[in-house]
């Protein structure tokens, strides 16, 4: 008889339980997961936008989006709410942002396609902009 292991024996029971492990952790990872997609995307469409943001309140939105002076002809007053996601996401695909005309909701809009990094409502209006799977 010789020594060696033949081909077919089984794994030995340290490299058994470590592949049952490393599988467990798997599938538990596959279903901790989803259920934060599922938590990350509604939080997504709660979270809010203010027009403009509160460091620069009192100011109004011109037709481009730009801030301006209060009392600045041709210039919209801020709405006074923050709107949220998803009614930010309709206003950008065509339709309006409630409570405002299209010519107001076109200025906000604007504005809100001009945030930047660090300014209120940009990592809200940002998580729009990512593809969902």
């Amino acid at each position: 008889m010789s020594n060696d292991v033949p081909e077919s024996a089984p794994a030995s029971p340290r490299a058994s339980r470590r592949a049952l492990m490393l599988g467990a952790a798997s599938a538990s990872a596959i279903v901790s997961i989803r259920p934060a997609l599922a938590q990350t995307s509604a939080s997504i469409t709660q979270c809010e936008i203010p027009v403009p943001d509160p460091g620069r309140a009192g100011s109004y939105i011109a037709a481009d989006g730009s801030l301006v002076p209060a009392g600045t002809a041709g210039a919209f007053p801020p709405p006074g709410v923050a709107y949220k996601a998803e009614d930010v996401k309709r206003a950008l695909n065509g339709g309006t942002l409630p409570g405002a005309d299209y010519e107001r909701s076109r200025a906000y809009t604007n504005y809100i396609r001009r945030l930047q990094s660090g300014t209120s409502g940009f990592t809200c209006f940002a998580s729009l902009q990512m593809p969902r799977a």
